[in-house]
């Protein structure tokens, strides 16, 4: 734990929550970022937190499954900013790089983010890891790897207000820590390439960046 690019990066965890409309892509509705470091001792320090309600688009309805999932309801949201106003405002923050993103299942907060690629350019191209990915190489006999089941694994106490969002990252931010230092001592990584080589998502738009950056071959035909 004494990488110096593991110590000098911001981690940011990030979750959302999501209306899940049939036949088009989910619509978030609230998102949380917790933003901190660290230590060679393997603890986390926070360094601070976003917290915000998304105003999805008007024809996108609430059903009473979303309403008892996460306590949101459509009244609560009306005077929220749009997914793409509320990520700019986030990019915003992030504005004394190094950082990498975290999520547990992060391929779906990744593509979320990209949803608003054009809004927030900077926070879709961060990198990011995977905590799922993560705990599978720390924990190989754990029988699922969700997140209660990590945190059950770990001692940690479910959050109260759990499928909120910020709730939901205290506690991928509390199983991070630990997933970091506890793989380390296993000698599954000791640096910041290490993390990312075992559950980095490369974001769809840095694929997208080196695609257009290609040289492109004449046709003969």
């Amino acid at each position: 734990m004494t990488d110096p690019g593991l110590l000098a990066a911001t981690f940011v965890g990030i979750d959302f929550e999501t209306l899940n409309p049939s036949g088009r892509r989910p619509e978030p509705i609230e998102i949380a970022a917790v933003a901190g470091k660290l230590t060679a001792e393997g603890s986390w320090q926070e360094d601070g937190r976003f917290e915000r309600l998304i105003r999805p688009p008007d024809d996108v309805p609430f059903t009473s499954f979303d309403v008892t999932q996460t306590g949101i309801t459509a009244a609560m949201i009306q005077q929220a900013d749009s997914a793409a106003d509320t990520l700019a405002a986030l990019q915003g923050l992030l504005a004394h790089p190094p950082y990498v993103l975290f999520a547990h299942n992060a391929p779906y907060e990744a593509g979320l983010i990209y949803d608003q690629e054009s809004s927030c350019p900077a926070l879709a191209r961060m990198p990011m890891l995977d905590t799922v990915r993560l705990a599978r190489t720390a924990y190989p006999g754990l029988p699922r790897h969700r997140l209660d089941d990590v945190l059950a694994h770990l001692g940690i106490p479910p959050p109260a207000g759990r499928h909120r969002a910020l709730p939901d990252v205290l506690a991928t931010c509390a199983a991070f820590a630990r997933l970091v230092s506890d793989g380390a001592r296993e000698g599954h990584w000791s640096t910041l390439a290490g993390l990312l080589r075992v559950a980095g998502i490369e974001p769809k738009a840095v694929r997208d960046d080196a695609e257009a950056a290609a040289p492109q071959q004449d046709s003969l035909f």
